[in-house]
């Protein structure tokens, strides 16, 4: 496999970034390197300059001695002398003249005792040397003076002077020696130093009547102004140090000069070889990071397309590289570990997909394919049905049991639906939680109405397990096919509603009816818009008043609601209260209903009432209904004291645990807290004695029946008895006539309401009625 570039690649952008760190490294010590190169060039050149200052120096000092050494000579020669003891001019003057010439002096002169020229010979005859050697000779007389340095027509003169004795001074030898070239060459043979020797004119501008430097360099040098520390001349650079000399008859200076170019030449070729060094690193690090990436992408890329199979669902090619013992190799083994792995996960998988762990029955997916190929296989005119069934109340058996009991539960359930179909054709299938189906193939509505029969007739018979007996009921719901659907998906889903609706109705197995559909649709219509009736403010407070049998008066109130509809009026509570129970939106009822009672709390005019407000299932269970109705007390600075919050039997025991947490939440809040339809449900009076309620309401069926069922006056009586035992208030509700009012008033109950006192009313009118 070979290795292609892509620049999307880890290992391309791991490599390209090594390329990039090691290349950054590089030039960063390349610029150090360069700058540290021109910093040691110029501090090398300075000590350079300080060593040529004093060889200039020095030069200077020779060549005073040089002349002095001279002058003296012809001050000592005998002729000379005779012809200065004889004042022969002419002598004097040939004398001068041939020794300046023997030396190369560009001046010579004799002077008297009292400094006067006496005669001078020189190669400079537009000077006036009279005037300036008369100026010089006193300071060339003292014998500490070496030597001065006199700007003569534009040029630097070099004299020394000496006594000329016999014994006594007699006269003074003077010889004049040019600073010229023989000086610069030698500075720049001894040192490799340029040299330029600059002298201003009389009109301000300076000349350089010595220079080693070329014309071009020579030319720049003259045009700059001011002191010059350097100086660029086609691209190379020239260091200046200028040296001050001490001249009569003019400003002069003699400028070193030397070039950088020269000096870090050495250390440019190093620079060249350590850029071929490093460029053959870069490439030396280019290939072998070429031939790891390609070691690393090969067995990578076999990887890759390893994952792909598995994600084609290919679980039979075993991973390349797994004998490797580095890191690649460890990942080439995991990989084929999950390979592995993931080829029994699918096997279990694709067996879970089709079959219910707990029982062993086919799962949904498993029965629907069941019965989509039973229709494709039936016969001209054949038929099929479905049974669906849910069991009831199984959730309760959940909590108060256990869920490991419930799974035992749905076992033993499994069995029977197994054994009730028996040797007949069909399928028993978990469709999920506690819903079955049976397959009866074929099977017309005859015989799927028996066989259902046969079900129920089984779940009747109590189970005994874990020594716990349980009584189980179900929903029963059958379709046929064709004759209710035509497809296996129409056909699941019709016989479900038959089910849902036989759960409702309680009156055991149920076939499918047109009929259902468009109740449930109607239903569905009626939720979607009553999620929109508290929006738009259709909904309507009504309060019922409660009356106090021992003094007549009313001090509390039964909140409920009512739906004004728009198109459908005035919508009974019993058309939308179950489902929104169902749907779980009766909790923004409730929250609706306490927040209307809490403003209308508020208000001076409601002092002193109390009004009962009912909580749902799911109200219960909501851990933050505590919080929530406290926040609304908060906002309309209601004390939880002026509401009674009213709570069905079945309510409470749907969760009991959950439930009486939330109870005594509530009532540690300040809210008074009531059983309502006291009687109709099943729990026992130790689990409500230890909930922390203030009242019994009796359910209305018993009290409204007094007048005509002797066990309905003495369940009322018993109830009244057994709430006052307990330190309990009791309402009776239904109070539909006098007759009925007296007889409570003489069992001692509490409070009534009903329609013999007052039907609900719109919260404004029964405000009008509380004030008459």
């Amino acid at each position: 496999m070979s290795f292609t570039f892509n620049r999307r690649s880890l290992i391309t952008r791991l490599v390209g970034l090594s390329l990039l760190l090691l290349l950054f490294v590089q030039l960063a010590g390349f610029f150090v390197v360069r700058d540290s190169i021109a910093r040691n060039a110029r501090m090398q050149i300075a000590r350079e300059f300080d060593t040529g200052e004093k060889v200039w120096l020095r030069l200077l000092d020779q060549n005073a001695e040089k002349l002095r050494q001279s002058a003296a000579l012809l001050a000592a020669d005998y002729g000379f002398r005779s012809a200065v003891s004889s004042d022969d001019l002419e002598t004097i003057a040939s004398a001068l003249e041939n020794h300046g010439q023997r030396i190369g002096a560009a001046m010579t002169a004799l002077l008297d005792t009292g400094l006067k020229v006496r005669a001078v010979s020189t190669d400079t005859p537009g000077a006036d040397l009279s005037a300036i050697l008369g100026r010089l000779a006193p300071a060339l007389a003292e014998p500490s003076q070496g030597g001065r340095i006199v700007v003569l027509d534009g040029r630097p003169y070099q004299l020394v002077m000496v006594p000329m004795r016999a014994p006594l001074v007699v006269g003074w030898v003077l010889m004049g020696f040019p600073v010229g070239a023989p000086l610069a060459e030698e500075m720049q043979s001894l040192l490799g130093v340029q040299l330029v020797l600059q002298v201003r004119r009389a009109d301000g501008s300076l000349a350089a009547p010595v220079s080693t430097l070329p014309a071009q360099a020579l030319q720049m040098l003259q045009g700059m102004k001011g002191e010059v520390r350097e100086l660029e001349v086609g691209g190379s650079t020239l260091l200046v140090r200028e040296i001050r000399l001490d001249a009569v008859g003019g400003e002069s200076r003699v400028l070193l000069l030397r070039s950088m170019d020269d000096v870090v030449a050495p250390y440019r070729n190093l620079q060249v070889l350590l850029a071929f060094i490093t460029a053959g690193g870069v490439l030396l690090f280019a290939l072998g990071s070429g031939l790891m990436a390609r070691r690393l992408t090969t067995p990578l890329r076999s990887l890759l397309f390893a994952t792909q199979r598995l994600s084609r669902g290919d679980y039979s090619v075993p991973l390349e590289d797994v004998e490797r013992r580095d890191e690649i190799g460890n990942l080439a083994r995991s990989f084929d570990r999950m390979r592995v792995d993931i080829a029994a996960q699918q096997a279990e998988i694709r067996h879970l997909a089709y079959w219910d762990r707990l029982t062993g029955l086919p799962n949904r997916e498993n029965f629907r394919e069941s019965v989509q190929q039973a229709i494709s296989s039936s016969a001209p005119g054949g038929e099929l049905a479905i049974i669906t069934l849910d069991l009831d109340r199984f959730k309760h058996v959940n909590d108060v049991l256990g869920y490991a009991f419930g799974d035992q539960l749905l076992k033993t359930v499994a069995g029977k639906l197994a054994d009730v179909l028996g040797d007949a054709s069909g399928v028993v299938a978990r469709l999920g939680g506690n819903e079955f189906a049976l397959l009866l193939e074929p099977g017309n509505p005859a015989q799927a109405t028996e066989l259902a029969a046969r079900v129920a007739s089984s779940l009747e018979v109590p189970l005994a397990l874990a020594e716990q007996t349980v009584d189980l009921s179900a929903g029963i719901g059958i379709a046929c096919w064709p004759a209710d659907a035509q497809d296996v998906d129409t056909l699941l889903s019709r016989s479900e509603i038959a089910m849902y609706v036989a759960k409702r109705k309680l009156e055991g197995p149920l076939r499918y009816d047109p009929a259902y559909d468009s109740a449930s649709t109607q239903t569905l219509s009626l939720l979607t818009e009553l999620r929109r009736a508290v929006d738009q403010g259709e909904l309507r407070l009504f309060l019922q008043p409660k009356v106090t049998l021992a003094d007549g008066a009313t001090h509390a109130a039964e909140a409920l609601v009512r739906w004004e509809h728009p198109q459908r009026g005035l919508v009974p509570p019993m058309q939308f209260i179950p489902f929104a129970e169902q749907t779980g939106y009766i909790r923004q009822l409730t929250l609706w209903m306490f927040e209307e009672t809490a403003r209308l709390l508020a208000t001076p005019a409601a002092a002193g009432l109390r009004v009962s407000v009912n909580l749902s299932t799911r109200d219960l269970l909501d851990l933050e209904l505590s919080a929530r109705l406290g926040r609304l007390l908060e906002a309309h600075g209601v004390p939880a004291s002026a509401f009674c919050l009213e709570i069905t039997e079945s309510a409470i025991m749907d969760d009991p645990q959950r439930a009486e947490a939330m109870l005594n939440r509530l009532s540690e809040q300040g809210f008074k807290l009531s059983i309502d339809d006291f009687g109709t449900g099943y729990s026992s009076l130790a689990y409500l004695k230890r909930l922390p309620v203030d009242e019994l309401k009796i359910d209305k069926s018993f009290v409204m029946g007094m007048e005509t069922d002797a066990d309905d006056a003495i369940i009322v009586r018993s109830t009244i008895d057994l709430a006052h035992n307990l330190g309990l208030s009791v309402v009776a509700e239904g109070v539909e006539n006098a007759a009925i009012l007296e007889r409570l008033r003489a069992l001692g109950c509490d409070e009534v309401q009903g329609y013999h006192i007052s039907r609900p009313m719109p919260a404004p009118a029964f405000m009008a009625w509380l004030s008459k």
